[in-house]
């Protein structure tokens, strides 16, 4: 407020010209919400190495650390927020960005500004009664933060379409991908051909975080119908899961992995024979982009996912994966991938090629759009 007060006073509070004007090269800061993993590097370190291949450099900052914050705003051509919410700090340095005529954009990979998507999120059901209210009570503080936006983007279709029912600033998409990090981490954990299993299969499910119980249960019977053929089949469950919900004969065939660094995930993930990606049908994960799809096809793992969500966009259907649709195709594509060994391990590789091919790293429209890229170029 001192900076301000004294620009004002002294007649300099307002640039005669946008910072980009005289710049070979634009300078984006980035303020978010760093604090979950997966977020930071599917949403902001995955923009900088984007923002490479554009022609841009993109420097990022917790917004809890202000004068870092502040630092970069200085510097900046543009703005770009990520995930966050309206407080006083976060106020100002949109303020800020208004002061300096730097183009604003805002990003987010959930739904987490939509009440109606809380209210219908089958995962809730397993959550602590007062964690719903809590995420329900915060979602205006988002919408809030994006209204101020000059562009929204987002990591789906699905989400960009639930976006326009709540703003009308104009979106663009910017799909997750699989960045060098993953690309590299994949090749190191991927098992040959020759090492996969032949007698016995073990199936991947990736739950993360609290309430994706929701979304294995509707598939356990044909888990539990595959896992009844072969006592030396096994699910493995990676991240937090409540295995109370499981039932005796599924949980005496599961291994349940906690939470590990990226690396060792991918060599977990790596070590199964298939993955699978069940969502409930809901307005939340309608929104939801196929990280877990990329992490295991970057590991050579072929995965069996719903049609909910991105998926079906990652997927050549039986080449590199399958799409189920109904319980049936479920227990179908379980129980051809474990009479026939040598389809999911082909199919795994296939799906790793189809990976590095087609979901790197590019400005190619189908992982951005030209509206993100022309908002960096503005």
């Amino acid at each position: 407020m001192k900076l301000w007060r004294h620009l004002a006073e002294t007649q300099s509070f307002h640039p005669l010209s946008p910072p980009i004007i005289g710049r070979t090269h634009p300078r984006i800061a980035l303020i978010g919400d760093l604090n979950l993993p997966q977020c930071s590097k599917y949403r902001v370190e995955q923009m900088a190495e984007l923002c490479d291949l554009a022609g841009a450099r993109l420097s990022y900052v917790h917004y809890t650390d202000t004068d870092h914050c502040w630092d970069l705003l200085q510097d900046a051509t543009h703005l770009m927020q990520y995930r966050l919410p309206h407080t006083p700090e976060t106020q100002r340095y949109h303020y800020e960005a208004r002061r300096l005529k730097l183009p604003v954009a805002y990003d987010i990979d959930d739904p987490i500004f939509s009440v109606s998507a809380y209210a219908s999120y089958s995962n809730s059901t397993h959550w602590p009664g007062a964690l719903l209210t809590h995420f329900m009570s915060e979602a205006p503080r988002y919408l809030d933060m994006m209204d101020k936006a000059d562009l929204l983007v987002g990591s789906t279709p699905g989400l960009l379409d639930h976006m326009a029912e709540y703003s009308p600033r104009p979106t663009a998409l910017r799909r997750n991908f699989a960045d060098q990090q993953t690309l590299a981490a994949g090749a190191k954990a991927m098992r040959p051909l020759s090492a996969r299993h032949e007698h016995a299969m073990t199936i991947g499910f990736v739950s993360g975080s609290q309430g994706h119980e929701a979304d294995l249960l509707p598939i356990l019977p044909a888990i539990a119908a595959t896992l009844g053929k072969n006592p030396d089949h096994k699910l493995c469950i990676i991240g937090h899961f409540d295995m109370k919900t499981l039932p005796p004969n599924v949980a005496e065939q599961t291994i349940h992995t906690p939470f590990m660094d990226y690396p060792s995930y991918l060599a977990a993930l790596a070590a199964c024979d298939v993955m699978v990606a069940p969502l409930t049908d809901d307005i939340f994960n309608r929104c939801k982009s196929a990280v877990r799809q990329i992490d295991a096809n970057a590991a050579g793992v072929a995965c069996i996912a719903s049609q909910t969500g991105d998926y079906e966009a990652l997927t050549l259907d039986r080449q590199t994966g399958m799409i189920a649709h109904t319980l049936d195709d479920w227990r179908a594509a379980l129980a051809e991938l474990e009479q026939d060994p040598a389809l999911r391990a082909r199919m795994g590789h296939a799906a790793r090629a189809h990976l590095e091919t087609h979901w790197r790293a590019a400005t190619r429209a189908h992982v951005v759009s030209d509206s993100l890229l022309n908002w960096i170029r503005s």
